[in-house]
């Protein structure tokens, strides 16, 4: 009953007919492009950074054509996209976890109309609009994830043909988890509302520095810094206030000099 529960509400966060769950998130990845492969896709498009680590190991793993796509930190130019009929789009809703891509379900209607497979990795954006778009949505229930069981992913889809597929490869997520799943589900809304209020207080309190697109809230922030006294500033601001921060130039965030203030660990 707890999984069946668990099915029901994720139906609703994605806006798909048929979710299935696997071990992890990096499964969902994997076994999302295998599908994608299997009706005959063959090249992989992927962001040149705010995307997540296992996108540019699978298409490699899988011989798959892989090839990245420019971005504005993270964010898709809709107009420099090479989509046709032998590409999957492996897109990540909520680049970085800093900033949402408002304009998802254009990016999916543009893909139906060249022919081009998206995968819609909304780890980070469940709970919002941009999560429900995509042939596949997938997602992670992994640790500093809005949704926090500590393990499991899932895949989420309309067409009813990729069900097969995925009865032979997915559905490992552990029974004794469920009821944990459903009680983060049901928490979210409001785990949600509680990180957007604390993204919202730090960039007003950082707003003499340099915010990465400060006016499109998610759950991280993410400051440039111009010098070593510039970053040694943001540190500090970091420790007073105990938020864990990661240091970049690095794939999964962006490759500025910058810090990301990791937001979405709290709670």
């Amino acid at each position: 009953m707890s999984k069946e529960k668990a099915i029901s509400k994720l139906k609703k966060l994605t806006g798909k007919k048929h979710i299935f769950f696997t071990d992890r998130g990096n499964t969902a990845i994997s076994i999302g492009l295998e599908l994608a492969k299997y009706i005959g896709k063959k090249k992989v498009l992927i962001p040149d950074q705010g995307g997540w680590l296992t996108y540019r190991k699978y298409p490699k793993k899988l011989k798959l054509e892989l090839e990245y796509f420019q971005t504005e930190h993270g964010l898709i130019n809709r107009q420099g996209m090479n989509f046709d009929n032998d590409s999957i789009l492996l897109m990540n809703s909520m680049p970085g976890y800093y900033i949402v891509q408002e304009d998802t379900a254009q990016i999916y209607n543009l893909c139906r109309k060249k022919g081009s497979f998206m995968i819609n990795d909304a780890s980070g954006s469940i709970g919002t609009d941009v999560a429900k778009y995509g042939d596949l949505v997938i997602g992670s229930f992994g640790r500093w994830k809005p949704i926090d069981v500590g393990e499991g992913g899932f895949i989420a889809f309309d067409n009813p043909e990729y069900e097969i597929f995925f009865k032979k490869n997915c559905d490992k997520l552990l029974h004794h988890r469920f009821d944990e799943l459903n009680e983060k589900l049901g928490q979210l809304p409001e785990r949600l509302k509680m990180l957007d209020k604390i993204v919202k207080k730090i960039k007003r309190q950082l707003r003499y520095f340099d915010v990465i697109n400060r006016e499109n809230h998610a759950l991280n922030v993410i400051v440039r810094f111009q010098s070593p006294e510039e970053k040694m500033k943001i540190v500090d601001f970091c420790n007073v206030y105990g938020y864990e921060f990661t240091l970049c130039p690095r794939y999964i965030r962006v490759w500025d000099s910058a810090i990301s203030i990791e937001v979405k660990r709290i709670g």
